[in-house]
Parts: structure tokens; sequence; C-alpha cells
């Protein structure tokens, strides 16, 4: 009886924050104009964003398959490695992980972490730490080629500047709150050396030619990127086209015609009130742009979305390209991933402080992007 009291409770609830919604939107748009607004933008964003974004995984997925292939990826890994000790406190495999995701996506780091050959290096609280470190470099390559694709190269690598920084700061605080509230967390994750369980990476396609390996490369490598581009689909369609109803106005002359990319800006108008904040720590002089780090919360892919409508509308200027990559980069959608990776790990006891540590490291990563691009932008 409790559960079907709770179930319609939550379904009226539910449904009166829905009606609510579209009716204050309604009440400023018009009814159809709104719905035609709707569907025009997610229209609109299938057409110019997701299939531009699929273009850019395909491509990006041959060329990391590539360089997996031919060893460029190892070979980073090696050079790598004297790093990981004093930035993150992780022995030097975890190079590996970071190389992975940055090449792909958040959830390539779970499937390293649960190979023994790979945990063996590890403590308990650094292997749970892994989760906050691969994800502060998920879907990189994808941000920074799509960044670049806007003529803002500096900005772009500043981006990346920062979000090394985030990933630094949210593996160091995840690894400071665990061992704080469980001590028990300092014991090895598995009880044999690493020495013991040998590494074997040998890909059986190396007795092909090098002519074959080069084209499975980039056909596998390709197939991965139309899988990646089919996953943030919903998320570009869905949660771009809400934020974009509730970042910008109305057309030319302030009319509604159901055109994309119209809406009753909310978001604005409410930063708006605190503008000195995100002025001051992100170099933010247009509202609509808290849009972008408030979406890659949930979905960077769906971030991304927002970028046409940033340009056409003349605000997506270096600063923006640099707080916008180092945030997409080091929350890459966290709070839609974080919270399963780490149940996969075993460890939900501590998925609030794995969520806690990045929320923060996101933040740091956008401010010094900003900062460090005002130092780099008169050269």
């Amino acid at each position: 009886m409790k559960k079907v009291r709770r179930s319609t409770i939550e379904a009226l609830v539910f449904l009166t924050l829905l009606i609510t919604v579209f009716c204050l939107l309604g009440s400023r748009m018009g009814s159809g104009n709104m719905l035609k607004t709707i569907m025009n933008t997610a229209h609109d964003l299938l057409l110019n964003t997701v299939f531009y974004l699929m273009g850019i995984t395909v491509l990006t997925g041959a060329l990391s398959k590539l360089l997996s292939e031919f060893g460029v990826v190892t070979m980073l890994e090696r050079l790598l490695r004297p790093l990981m000790k004093p930035l993150y406190n992780l022995p030097g495999v975890a190079a590996l992980g970071g190389l992975m995701t940055f090449l792909s996506d958040n959830p390539a780091i779970i499937a390293l972490s649960k190979d023994k050959a790979f945990s063996a290096y590890f403590k308990k609280y650094q292997l749970i730490s892994l989760t906050n470190f691969g994800t502060a470099f998920g879907m990189g390559f994808v941000v920074i080629i799509t960044m670049i694709g806007y003529g803002q190269v500096t900005g772009a690598l500043v981006g990346l500047f920062g979000a090394i920084c985030g990933s630094v700061i949210s593996t160091r605080i995840m690894q400071r709150s665990c061992l704080k509230a469980y001590p028990e967390l300092q014991e090895p994750v598995v009880s044999e050396s690493p020495e013991a369980v040998q590494e074997e990476r040998v890909n059986p396609q190396q007795r092909d030619s090098i002519f074959m390996r080069f084209l499975n490369a980039i056909l596998d490598g390709g197939k991965n990127g139309v899988e990646l581009g089919l996953q943030i689909i919903p998320g570009v369609l869905i949660i771009t086209t809400a934020v974009i109803m509730i970042t910008f106005g109305p057309g030319a002359g302030g009319v509604y015609d159901g055109s994309s990319s119209q809406g009753v800006p909310v978001l604005p108008w409410l930063a708006e009130k605190i503008h000195w904040v995100f002025e001051w720590l992100f170099g933010f002089s247009h509202m609509e742009l808290i849009a972008f780090p408030m979406t890659a919360l949930g979905a960077v892919g769906a971030a991304l979305g927002l970028l046409p409508t940033f340009n056409a509308a003349g605000i997506l200027d270096g600063n923006a390209i640099a707080v916008f990559t180092a945030i997409g980069m080091c929350w890459s959608g966290f709070l839609s991933t974080h919270t399963a990776m780490m149940d996969s790990l075993g460890y939900r006891k501590v998925i609030s402080k794995a969520i806690g540590a990045h929320a923060i490291a996101g933040l740091c990563a956008g401010i010094i992007a900003h900062f460090a691009f005002l130092l780099v932008s008169p050269l």
C-alpha cells in the first residue's frame, strides 16, 4: 500500500512539474511556437551537430586504434610513467588508463582496472581513485579536436593544461578522503606482486602484414567511433534541446516564430544575479556560456552540441574555448557515469566522495584555464 501511495505521489509531482514548465515556456513563446521550436531544435542538432560529432568520433576512433596498433600508445605510456607517482600518487601503468579514456570515454578505465595484471600494481585506494583520474580525460581527444575545429588552437591547448591540473586535484582529493575515512584501503588490491602477474599485450594481428594491420585498425577504430557517435545522440538531442530552451531568447526583432535555438532565457537570468562570480572565475562576459559547464556535468557530448549556437551568436572566443575544454574534459559527464563506475568496482560507499572531489576539480580546471589563457593570450 505504501509503495502504491509513493508511486502515485511521484506521478502527481512529476506531472505537476512537467505541466508547470511547459505552461511557463508556452505562456512566453506560445504553445505552437514552443512545440515547433523543440522539434526544429532537435532536428537541427541531429543534422548539424550529431553527424558532425559522429564524423569526428569515427576519425578519432580510427586514429586512436592506429596509435594503439603500432605501439604509439605504449611508447607514450612509458614516457608518462615517471610523472604518475609525483603528480597523482599512482603507479606508472596508470598512464595507460589516462591514454585509453582520452582516446575513448570514461568507462575504458573500468575495463583496465578489472584486469588482474593491471590492478596488481595498485593499492585499494589508488585503484578507487582511477575513476576520478580516468574521467578527467574522458573523450578528451574528441573535445580537443572539436575545439580546434573552431580555429582556437591556443584555447584548446590551454584547456588541456587546465584539465590535467583538474585531474591531479580530483585524484589527490579522492585518495586523501578515502584513506581518511577507510584506512584499510591502504592494502594492496591483490596479494601477488606485479612481477608475478606478467603483463602480456601481444596483439595476434601482428602476424599479419603491415597493410592488413593498418586496414583492420582503421576499420575497427572507425566502427568504435560510430558506436560512440550513436551513444551521444540521446544526450545531445534531449539535454541540449532542454538547455537551449532555457538559455536563449526569441528570434530577430524579439519575435517567437518556432525556429530552432529559441527559448526563454531563464538560465542567463539566474546567472546574471551572480554574474561577477562567472566573470571573475571563468571570464564569461555572456551569461549564456554557463550552459556549457552545466551540461557537461551530465554529458560532454551534449555540451559540445551547444558550440554551434554559441558560435553563431558570436560569443565563442578563445577564453571560452579554453574554459570549455578544461571543464568539458575534466567533468566529461561524470554525474551520469561516476555512480555506475564506482558500483562496478564494488565500492559504493565512496561514491559521494568521488562525486564531490570531481565537482571541485572541474571548477578548478576551468578557473586555471581562464587565468592561464590570460597569461598566454598576448603571445
